[in-house]
């Protein structure tokens, strides 16, 4: 899971780009960069660090160009570097003149980079986003074939997740994967500026004049002369006859303001909280969400009880996303650096504490012994999903099921080493109730079932 922002058509496209990847750095806060396009030169600034660190005011007088594109990046495939950073170039003979930012993961990336390896192509990273763009430019530079059907190549020979930007000194393309696995929408300003995005909410931020989704195995050429969608039918990439959009997107990582996969986030998570609450005979004094991604789960919840939904856990938002802390050692204190409880507030009360998943389970036991701590009566710990059981290999930092705490322990377990006073989890029946087209998500996280191997 990253976030990719691309500016097309604007003076200050590297301006646009930075308010874009700020909307997104929910998305990814180990890393970010940027490449910007003024028509002959293709300029990279790339650092470790968050988007107002690593671009600021100076440093964003020095990247001239009315092409963007930028990336942000929270590390699953490839180590934490800055080699592993996005966005990616590569130079020809007439300097560099591609330039690439990719959201998703490559299943057989070792594969494809063998391969290219064998026909001479050199590899400085070890990163999904580095390997799309040198399969593109191997073919578009050493086979003469167009970049447009190099893509294609691309969709018909490499598995995984990808939703990507690729930038020259005079066009940008935009395209997904065939199953839609990442989220990826594009829109145009009012000021005629073409903007791409992982997320509407960066989109909004800009004031677009109109917005979509970028369809799966669509390619939208954007250049001089406007917008042009080449449409494929994504059927001739794929086994499944379905889209299979991942639907941690809606539970954890979007933000509530965006619109994916044509549902509203915060709609669905409120759907979320209701039906938990349906099958809940728990009667609280308070429904208290683990902020940000549980606020919209614990007020659903909440409305349906018709109980008071109370923000006792105040957060750090200085703080990062806990979950996507490459080490656990970070995570840990990074727990006790963003959550406080509210002085008093707990003290007798029967508490429903929401979260949105539980992943590891380390950072909801130190969650709830604060709570404990804080004079809470009992605490009933309700999960916005069903148990995660399954590695994701297309975005998601969770390689190995070892680290997953529902693959080795019952619920029962987990309550115990938690330390709540109950446990319930979100029923994968009812998760497939709280969208519109359950059919068209990968659940595999939850149930194993792979869409791409």
């Amino acid at each position: 899971m990253c976030g990719i922002i691309g500016i097309f058509g604007n003076e200050n496209a590297a301006n646009l780009a930075t308010l874009g990847l700020f909307a997104e750095q929910h998305r990814g806060q180990e890393s970010c960069g940027m490449a910007v396009n003024d028509g002959t030169t293709i300029k990279l600034r790339k650092k470790m660090g968050l988007v107002k660190d690593v671009f600021t005011p100076d440093k964003l007088k020095n990247l001239p160009g009315n092409i963007a594109i930028g990336h942000v990046r929270y590390p699953t495939r490839g180590a934490s570097s800055v080699y592993n950073s996005q966005p990616h170039i590569v130079e020809t003979l007439s300097g560099p003149s591609y330039a690439l930012s990719s959201n998703g993961d490559i299943v057989n990336y070792n594969e494809i980079r063998s391969w290219l390896e064998n026909k001479g192509v050199y590899f400085t990273s070890t990163n999904d986003g580095e390997l799309i763009l040198k399969y593109i430019v191997y073919h578009v530079e050493r086979k003469n074939i167009s970049i447009i059907d190099s893509i294609r190549k691309l969709m018909k020979n490499v598995k995984g997740a990808f939703s990507t930007i690729l930038a020259t000194k005079t066009e940008m393309y935009l395209f997904r994967d065939a199953y839609g696995l990442r989220p990826m929408s594009y829109g145009l300003t009012k000021e005629g500026s073409i903007v791409v995005a992982s997320e509407s909410c960066a989109l909004d931020i800009l004031y677009m004049d109109w917005k979509a989704e970028v369809k799966p195995a669509e390619i939208i050429v954007v250049n001089e002369n406007g917008i042009s969608n080449l449409e494929t039918d994504p059927n001739e990439y794929r086994s499944t006859t379905s889209n299979k959009h991942c639907i941690f997107e809606h539970i954890y990582f979007s933000r509530p303001d965006s619109i994916m996969f044509e549902e509203n986030v915060f709609e669905v998570r409120e759907k979320i909280g209701a039906c938990i609450a349906l099958n809940d005979d728990i009667d609280p004094d308070a429904v208290v969400p683990v902020p940000d991604s549980s606020n919209f789960i614990a007020l659903g919840y909440a409305k349906y009880k018709q109980k008071p939904y109370e923000m006792g856990l105040i957060r750090n938002h200085y703080v990062g996303r806990t979950f996507i802390k490459p080490e656990q050692t970070i995570r840990d204190e990074s727990v006790y650096q963003k959550f406080n409880p509210l002085p008093n507030f707990f003290k007798d009360k029967v508490v429903v504490l929401i979260d949105d998943s539980i992943v590891r389970g380390t950072t909801l036991r130190k969650i709830v012994k604060l709570v404990k701590n804080a004079g809470a009566k009992e605490i009933h710990l309700r999960i916005g999903s069903p148990p995660v059981k399954h590695s994701c290999f297309y975005g998601i930092d969770t390689p190995t099921q070892k680290e997953l705490i529902a693959n080795s322990k019952s619920v029962s377990e987990i309550n115990d080493f938690i330390g709540s006073d109950s446990l319930k989890y979100f029923r994968m029946t009812d998760l497939e109730k709280v969208v519109k087209k359950p059919d068209n998500y990968c659940y595999a996280c939850f149930d194993g079932r792979y869409p791409i191997k």
